[in-house]
């Protein structure tokens, strides 16, 4: 190259560098707005709803339509007239929720809702997959159902984040109810659940070291009372510890060990949680028979059959009986008996995932960014997504990421 044609070159490589260039503009999203159904649940005793007031006012601000059947908050003591003063629109029949794209409820649908449900819709729930069958997961595949079952989300650290709100709050409230009945009120042996000075604090054991065991723990001894805890993972004792700050009583379930402490026990939590669904049982009648006539036996685990030998199902209505003297509370669903504070804690995860389907243009286009809620979903367009679910039900599994990906 010579030295003419080299200086050409480079003044006009200059000359190019101050020239005025194409910028590259992020493009928008294609946002939508969203029809978001709340129907009232028929579900027994539930009384949580999905979505408070606040949040529907932030969603309408949004852009986004809500529809809520008349008296879907009043089990939570919330009105219809809250729900409109935020800008939700109240409908009275069912049949005019179901027109929504997406349904939100705390319940799964029952048969005489799913019959309401239209093609292609949306759909967040719990699931209970123990609860169902073939024909009712048939059902909802015949009407290409995208469900998102909020017991399968799962954050990137391994949290499943409404699970972990529901705990939290049944762990507190156990003790709370713990202490109803120890005292005159219910009948009980007229003892204040804690400790006060000159009198020895109240003896509760807890089984299971998971999040119910941790903040009834931490409940118990903010109230005064002695603690003890028992679970077969070293790792969930040791967490409790570290999380709790101080050292407390721990022990695995050794039946001579657990015996000891039932005996002097005011209070026994059961909060232990199995992989396969079903609790085992690890208090026997005759354990339970030694307990001191007047104690008081809570067992969270009812809903996957219970870890005491002697447990069976109650309800709100008649949240106890009374076995050797001992009391015993074995309702699914204690959520349900603090509604108002349940729905907020579900509220809060669920308007942000709403409002991220729709700035994001639909529920197909969130999953692919949202991790967490991809992982509760069940059923893609009819097709079954979840490999437990479809192994339980009997029925084809297929991988979300390939459907998705097609686009189908």
């Amino acid at each position: 190259m010579t030295e003419s044609t080299s200086k050409k070159l480079s003044s006009s490589l200059a000359a190019s560098a101050v020239m005025p260039m194409e910028s590259m503009l992020e493009v928008k999203k294609r946002e939508k707005n969203l029809y978001i159904g709340i129907p009232k649940e028929i579900s027994f005793q539930e009384n949580r709803v999905p979505l408070i007031p606040d949040a529907v006012a932030l969603l309408v601000a949004n852009g986004h339509e809500i529809v809520i059947e008349a008296g879907a908050g009043k089990t939570s003591n919330i009105e219809d007239s809250d729900y409109s003063d935020a800008g939700g629109r109240i409908v009275y029949t069912p049949e005019e929720v179901y027109k929504a794209d997406i349904i939100l409820k705390v319940a799964p649908p029952s048969k005489e809702e799913l019959a309401l449900m239209q093609p292609n819709q949306g759909l967040i729930s719990i699931l209970q997959v123990r609860l169902q069958n073939e024909e009712y997961l048939r059902q909802m595949s015949s009407k290409r159902i995208t469900a998102i079952g909020y017991e399968y989300m799962q954050d990137d650290s391994g949290v499943y984040p409404i699970i972990q709100a529901m705990s939290e709050i049944v762990g507190s409230t156990c003790i709370l109810i713990a202490a109803e009945y120890l005292s005159n009120a219910f009948n009980g042996k007229g003892e204040l659940l804690g400790g006060v000075a000159g009198i020895p604090p109240t003896e509760v054991v807890i089984i299971g070291a998971g999040t119910v065991g941790e903040y009834a723990a931490r409940a118990a001894i903010g109230l005064g009372a002695s603690v003890k805890v028992f679970d077969n993972s070293i790792h969930r004792l040791r967490r409790l510890q570290n999380r709790l700050g101080r050292r407390i009583y721990t022990s695995t379930i050794v039946p001579n060990i657990l015996l000891k402490e039932l005996k002097n026990a005011d209070v026994v939590i059961g909060a232990l949680r199995s992989d396969t669904g079903i609790t085992p049982v690890v208090v026997s009648a005759d354990m339970v028979s030694e307990m001191r006539v007047g104690s008081v036996i809570i067992d969270v685990s009812i809903d996957e059959g219970g870890c005491f030998e002697t447990s069976k199902a109650t309800n709100h209505s008649q949240p106890v009986f009374r076995k050797y003297g001992v009391v015993h509370y074995c309702v699914p669903n204690i959520a349900s008996r603090v509604s108002r504070t349940a729905s907020t804690a579900l509220s809060n995860i669920f308007t942000p995932i709403l409002i991220s389907i729709g700035e994001e243009g639909g529920i197909d286009e969130m999953l692919w960014k949202n991790s967490s809620v991809r992982r509760g979903v069940y059923m893609y367009k009819g097709a079954i997504t979840n490999r437990h679910v479809a192994a339980f039900c009997k029925l084809p599994y297929k991988d979300l990421d390939l459907l998705m990906a097609a686009r189908i």
